[in-house]
């Protein structure tokens, strides 16, 4: 491991010596991104970066504020009884068509997402929706099947035109919303092409994979800004010729996951090993340059339903080895997985990193790397033994339905795992249906103890953000999860 360090260290001066300057930009701009999205329809976005370009194009009910509290987006409401909600719209908000956005898109945007045939995966956390009905062109009222006093906060889909939904209008490769990006083209699935309404300004995402060529291309001009997904000896790099190098603390969560329908992964002693065996403090020092900090929960310890009192799995592998033992494994008898991850660079190196380590105390790794399509497509289905991913854009406390209830097996949720654990579904179900505020945060710190201990995963770190930006480029502004919302507010001068 050190001496592969150590190379890329000494090829870096030589990679980045290749070039310093090219052609001038165009008046557009470009965005560098790791991965493409998979799909444009927010019916059907759960991938990181389709959700992050998504929430450009479409306009939703409700938005947050930094303390994650609900906030008015396209409509403020007043709840009228303990299970009756009323949304009306602000402004005059209009598709990139021409066409008004009423209350009746409203209405057939959720009403296709609680359509068991759509199959969308943001469905099973709006099965609380009992019907709802249209007052008039501007007025939509919810009714719920049960009492849930954070409902406001699940109403994050962006609305997409009703006539077109009838249409069967293919959402997920030509968009057409109403929010600040319109839709222009998607030539390729590696360039994307919007633009910016309040200026008319072309945005260009661009995936390149590889984040030494990322750079390369920021400084020879071919792109004007990264974010992300970067190694720390890269950005280091960048700055020092002259790059603008901006950093936020993140809230988006790193984590294993498990498949508990695998003989082996099924089993909790395999799991607190790998919880035990990884020296997480270290790749935070090493690998990300202190850019990230430990996780113990899907909520940062910092959000209203979080659990500051969560201690983090130590480092401990002589704790992990006499787990391992008790079901015969030791170095001459190693345990084999399978860990999945995507082809990035860097998430590849992390794999290798947690390959040595789970050797240190008996787990023979094998990495698995695919195109972000295939890696993702597999976790999906329940395809793997082991993976790594992150949870981005936390806001709700109900996204323990949404990951961990035995009802949110895919499609129906994100429970890729097919964990069940009848605990975890009645702290659920206590929580949604708390009296009080503090009742509520009290369900909420006694389900995040039980994933805690029966490990569905085993949580790594809230990873840093950071943005990287040519000389000239001003105003992106980074957020705590990491969205793309910057681009409303970034010039060139």
């Amino acid at each position: 491991m050190i001496a592969k360090h150590l190379l890329w260290l000494v090829l870096l001066p030589w990679l980045f010596g290749l070039s310093a300057c090219g052609s001038p930009p165009p008046e557009g701009l470009r965005f560098a991104i790791a991965s493409a999205p998979v799909t444009l329809d927010p019916r059907f976005a759960t991938d990181a970066t389709s959700a992050r370009i998504n929430r450009l194009i479409y306009q939703r009910l409700i938005d947050f504020d930094s303390a994650n509290r609900a906030i008015p987006a396209l409509a403020n409401w007043q709840q009228l009884d303990e299970r009756h909600y009323r949304f009306q719209l602000l402004g005059e908000p209009v598709f990139h068509n021409g066409e008004p956005l009423q209350a009746s898109d409203v209405l057939a945007t959720y009403q296709s997402v609680l359509n068991p045939a759509t199959a969308s995966p943001h469905r099973a956390a709006l099965k609380l929706i009992e019907s709802m009905a249209v007052i008039d062109s501007r007025t939509i009222d919810f009714h719920l099947n049960r009492v849930d006093p954070l409902f406001p906060d699940y109403l994050v889909i962006g609305i997409v035109p009703g006539e077109l939904l009838a249409a069967q209008h293919p959402f997920n490769t030509q968009p057409l919303g109403s929010g600040p990006f319109q839709f222009i083209a998607w030539p390729e699935e590696g360039r994307l092409q919007l633009k910016r309404l309040s200026d008319q300004r072309p945005i260009t995402f661009l995936r390149v994979k590889d984040p030494t060529v990322r750079a390369l291309k920021l400084l020879n001009g071919e792109v004007d800004l990264l974010q992300n997904n970067l190694p720390a000896e890269i950005v280091q790099h960048l700055a020092e010729q002259g790059m603008q190098v901006e950093r936020r603390a993140g809230s988006n969560f790193s984590y294993l996951g498990f498949n508990f329908e695998d003989p082996v992964t099924g089993q909790q002693v395999v799991r607190e090993a790998i919880a035990y065996a990884l020296d997480r403090e270290s790749i935070i020092h090493y690998v990300f340059a202190g850019g990230a900090r430990l996780a113990t929960s899907l909520l940062p310890p910092s959000h209203w339903a979080g659990h500051p009192d969560l201690t983090p799995y130590p480092y401990d592998p002589d704790r992990a080895r006499e787990r391992l033992a008790s079901i015969g494994v030791d170095r001459e008898h190693p345990l084999t997985l399978s860990y999945k991850t995507s082809n990035d660079p860097f998430r590849i190196r992390l794999a290798t990193v947690i390959q040595q380590q789970l050797g240190e105390v008996g787990i023979k790794v094998n990495i698995q790397s695919y195109d972000w399509g295939t890696f993702y497509g597999d976790i999906k289905k329940g395809g793997f033994q082991m993976y790594s991913l992150a949870w981005v854009g936390i806001k709700t406390p109900d996204i323990y339905r949404y990951v961990f209830h035995s009802d949110a097996v895919p499609p129906n949720g994100a429970n890729r795992g097919r964990y069940v654990d009848p605990v975890v579904d009645r702290l659920i179900e206590q929580a949604e249906s708390a009296a009080s505020q503090q009742a509520r945060i009290a369900a909420y710190r006694a389900l995040q103890e039980q994933v805690f201990n029966s490990l569905p995963y085993v949580p790594l770190w809230y990873e840093d953000h950071l943005s990287v930006a040519r000389p000239e480029i001003s105003g992106y502004l980074l957020s705590s999860d990491g969205n793309y919302d910057g681009l409303i507010y970034v010039q060139r001068h």
